[in-house]
């Protein structure tokens, strides 16, 4: 049973540290990102690359990197929470053996350990936004902490910390859901149809057959740009939500059907639900590739193939 203990810290760390690096990697893009999807009205009428070059040259490089520190005390525990959730969620749906192929049994627990995730660090993505769409001049949160106080006392004790939940849960279940589909089925189809070229055996355990990093990066950012698109609209309204308390139309954003609404009547489909959507493709072929590399060889590093 000591083994299956560390099992569970081992794999904890392993989830942690590919989140780490694959959101440390993105954080420009992120941030610029929500800047444009609630139209901050210093750089809402810029595109995507004119808003990453305007962003330093007003606020600084570290301008970038706005509100990273929640988020890397966010995601330690959000990718450690899913990658174990998913292990979990995987063992019980197999055990109770509900008659489904084992793709459906990954979309399942995809979803499933996505939205535990989600709802475990939602707070700390509020404060990560309220913080990142901040500009130099206009503080009104001095750090997390501060941030945290503020929603706190200002928004309703602990609601405060949940708006925009919903439309999240319901964007994660296609998300984590697809994302690990995707990425398992490509994954168990490239072995089976060409074990040689696409494969080669774990370090730890000579009979397990991993994917060769550079097969493992293209199925990981294919896997995240189909989950992305689908969930796109739904990362818009949920921004929206969580930026409602200090944006001027908040009455309007009180819902996810309403917010939805809004942003299709005042800025349609490309320039409101998919804006920045080009970002999101940018940005998640590296991340989901870093995070699911990391992932895997630190799995071969802490033995837990």
């Amino acid at each position: 049973p000591a083994r299956r203990d560390f099992y569970w810290l081992r794999s904890f760390i392993a989830g942690g540290v590919a989140g780490c690096c694959a959101k440390t990697t993105i954080a420009p893009l992120d941030r610029v990102k929500i800047l444009l999807q609630a139209h901050n009205h210093h750089y809402k009428h810029l595109g995507v690359f004119s808003a990453l070059c305007a962003v330093p040259k007003k606020e600084g490089y570290l301008g970038l990197y706005k509100g990273n520190g929640a988020m890397m005390i966010r995601i330690f525990p959000y990718g450690a929470i899913q990658f174990m959730a998913f292990d979990q969620y995987k063992k019980v749906i197999i055990k109770k053996q509900l008659g489904i192929s084992g793709h459906v049994h990954r979309l399942m627990a995809g979803s499933m350990a996505g939205i535990t995730a989600v709802i475990c660090t939602y707070p700390l993505d509020m404060v990560r936004v309220r913080l990142a769409f901040q500009v130099k001049g206009e503080h009104k949160y001095m750090g997390i902490i501060h941030a945290f106080k503020m929603i706190y006392t200002k928004e309703g004790g602990l609601r405060g910390f949940y708006r925009g939940l919903m439309p999240t849960v319901v964007g994660m279940a296609p998300y984590a859901g697809f994302s690990f589909f995707t990425f398992g089925t490509l994954k168990s189809i490239g072995l089976a149809q060409a074990p040689n070229l696409l494969g080669r055996p774990s370090l730890d355990n000579p009979d397990v057959l991993v994917l060769k990093t550079h097969v493992n990066l293209l199925c990981g950012g294919i896997a995240g740009a189909i989950a992305q698109t689908i969930s796109y609209p739904l990362d818009v309204t949920r921004r929206r939500m969580q930026l409602a308390a200090i944006l001027p139309d908040s009455e309007k954003c009180l819902t996810m059907v309403q917010t939805l609404k809004y942003v299709y009547q005042q800025h349609g489909i490309q320039r409101g639900l998919y804006r920045g959507l080009s970002l999101n493709y940018i940005r998640c072929i590296p991340s989901q590739a870093v995070a699911f590399t990391t992932y895997e060889l630190m799995k071969q590093f802490l033995h837990l193939n």
